[in-house]
């Protein structure tokens, strides 16, 4: 498998256990073991070696194996985490405020979320679009997961039979003609990335091997042009040749997904809601280990290589990458700024004073206000970016602070 000019990179790793992290049971190692077989297979069938987009892929959507398609807990207090519907109804509202906005300027159109995990987003989002009187005439949902679907279903199933009547969904994107919204909540950070190390002489790409019965990680000199003109690129942008060694990801799976939804949308809104930076805060010469976090059981920790199908593999989101495909596929960007000041604008305050009618109710929604949107938890990290077809009007969830002059 070696050659002359590649580099292993043998980085010891630890029992999960000597690093804190929660001891898997029987079933569940059973269960990595198998997923990690079908990629030891992919990796001697390829020459030895495969690149990480495709790891991070099989191991987060492997059919019946990866950790999303597999019917593991991933929400919640039993799960690895929790995002933002999980955290306070409030979050659902505040989006539906932004989607009634779209919607009314459109004079109707439907609604589309990818990836959208418990269906708790799509729950509060109709429920509030049917008090704003402007309901979607279609939710649809975007995901691929099996096990997903099924619990999304479950959620929807609470709602009035009119609401969940408007739920469909999708195994990909419309073709052409859709007008209305698309959401996008926590969905890019879990596409497949490459993965990159900038040497003395030029730039590594780092590939997946098995080496002493582990999975490890392997260093070869990137082939993909593509993958060597965006790391010049981001040099340029940030004016500075990368320190040697540093390493990070690139997000092309996630650019093409732009590029698709651009494609689909005849008139409307992507509303992106992640965590991430733009470009010259994301590959700051002193962020040298790049984004990649994995959540397994409420614990973070970086060795995606481990616990493969039992944990979540994430990386922040490049926002000036997506800000740049979406112009080149035909959209604007609309708006970009903080979860913090997007909740603000939408109106969170007004929200929570309208279901506050206890003590207890109030502290319990200062809590969830707090979690949402303090700069230490998800209000700073977390960003919003809106891109449009046919919408020209300012939206109201970057009235309090537009962040586009940052990308």
């Amino acid at each position: 498998m070696t050659k002359s000019h590649e580099k292993p990179l043998m980085r010891p790793t630890e029992n999960p256990g000597a690093r804190g992290l929660p001891e898997p049971d029987a079933e569940a190692l059973a269960h990595s073991r198998r997923l990690e077989a079908v990629i030891r297979r992919e990796i001697e069938d390829r020459g030895g070696y495969i690149d990480f987009a495709r790891f991070m892929e099989l191991a987060l959507y492997a059919p019946g194996l990866g950790y999303y398609s597999a019917g593991l807990p991933k929400f919640g207090a039993a799960g690895d985490f929790v995002t933002a519907p999980e955290l306070s109804p409030l979050f659902a509202r505040c989006v539906a405020r932004q989607c009634a906005q779209v919607l009314a300027l459109l004079g109707g159109g439907d609604v589309l979320e990818a990836g959208a995990g418990t269906g708790l987003l799509a729950s509060g989002v109709l429920q509030q679009l049917q008090a704003l009187d402007c309901l979607p005439d279609r939710y649809f949902i975007l995901e691929t997961s099996a096990d997903l679907r099924e619990r999304q279903r479950r959620c929807l199933q609470e709602l009035p039979a009119d609401l969940a009547a408007r739920v469909q969904w999708l195994d990909s994107l419309p073709p052409g003609q859709f007008r209305g919204v698309v959401l996008a909540n926590e969905v890019l950070d879990a596409m497949p990335v490459q993965r990159f190390r900038r040497t003395s002489s030029g730039v590594d790409e780092l590939m997946v091997a098995v080496a002493d019965d582990r999975l490890v990680w392997y260093a070869v000199p990137a082939h993909n042009p593509r993958l060597v003109e965006r790391v010049a690129g981001i040099e340029q942008a940030i004016g500075a040749r990368l320190p040697e060694g540093y390493e990070s990801e690139l997000h092309l799976a996630a650019e093409g997904w732009i590029a698709s939804v651009a494609d689909s949308l005849e008139a409307g809104m992507v509303l992106i809601v992640d965590y991430g930076y733009p470009r010259r805060e994301y590959y700051h010469p002193e962020r040298s280990s790049g984004t990649l976090r994995c959540h397994y059981r409420h614990h973070a920790h970086d060795d995606p290589l481990r616990l493969v199908g039992l944990q979540d593999i994430t990386s922040h989101v490049d926002f000036t990458a997506v800000a740049e495909t979406a112009v080149a596929a035909g959209m604007g960007v609309a708006g970009y700024t903080t979860q913090a000041y997007f909740l603000f604008a939408t109106g969170i305050t007004a929200f929570a004073q309208e279901g506050e009618k206890n003590d207890r109710q109030r502290l319990a929604t200062a809590q969830q206000i707090k979690r949402l949107t303090m700069p230490g938890e998800m209000g700073e990290v977390f960003k919003v970016i809106a891109l449009t077809k046919g919408i020209h009007e300012p939206l109201t969830g970057f009235q309090w602070r537009d962040l586009r002059q940052k990308l």
